[in-house]
């Protein structure tokens, strides 16, 4: 987002810069009144001249001329600068806002093309026994299935369909596709005895749509 006037955006490097500068300015305005002080303490308003009109014998009157110039001039460049700081932070914000919202949008926007581009899940693990083959496989509760092995969401009738799969296919892996967390994820499953009871391990219930 370029700034008004077709520049670059503000930066915080830039904002960095004008901050340096305003520390150079007050210490600038620092020693001028230091010097102003080493003149017999006369600041911005003492007078230079003496009780008679003439000019004071006691001071340089060239050093407390200049300093008081340069601190005016110097006063004049703080206050534009710390106008300047302002906007530059303000704008700063303004499009660390704006970033924040579009990044926002095109997670949302993600997110609902993801959704739509899902295809239907027909059952859902609710049980993986530790050192099953399930679990080996990396099946995880909660896991909604949308592929397992030529069964799907059109020919899924009942648990049944699966059951005939996994017996057919002991010791052969089986593709399996499931929806974890917003996403496809697919998982390689191979239906084998083990410690426990039959060739899983988990337990699958319908889907109710």
């Amino acid at each position: 987002m370029a700034e008004p006037g077709g520049g670059r955006p503000v930066t915080v490097s830039d904002v960095q810069q004008l901050v340096r500068r305003k520390d150079e300015i007050e210490a600038q305005i620092k020693a001028c009144y230091e010097l102003l002080e080493g003149q017999k303490g006369v600041g911005m308003h003492e007078p230079l001249v003496d009780a008679e009109g003439f000019p004071r014998a006691d001071i340089d009157l060239y050093q407390v001329r200049t300093a008081r110039h340069n601190i005016i001039c110097l006063q004049n460049d703080h206050k534009a600068l710390m106008k300047q700081v302002e906007e530059a932070l303000h704008k700063l914000h303004a499009r660390e806002k704006e970033k924040h919202a579009r990044d926002e949008a095109e997670a949302l926007a993600e997110a609902m093309s993801q959704n739509q581009s899902l295809p239907q899940a027909f059952a859902k693990v609710n049980a993986v026994t530790p050192g099953s083959p399930a679990s080996v496989s990396g099946l995880q509760v909660d896991d909604e299935i949308v592929e397992f092995g030529s069964v799907n969401a059109t020919n899924f009738q009942n648990l049944q369909n699966i059951a005939t799969v996994v017996q057919h296919s002991e010791g052969r892996p089986l593709s399996v596709t499931v929806i974890r967390g917003g996403r496809r994820v697919h998982v390689g499953l191979t239906p084998k005895r083990w410690a426990g009871k039959g060739l899983l391990g988990c337990n699958i219930i319908p889907l109710q749509r």
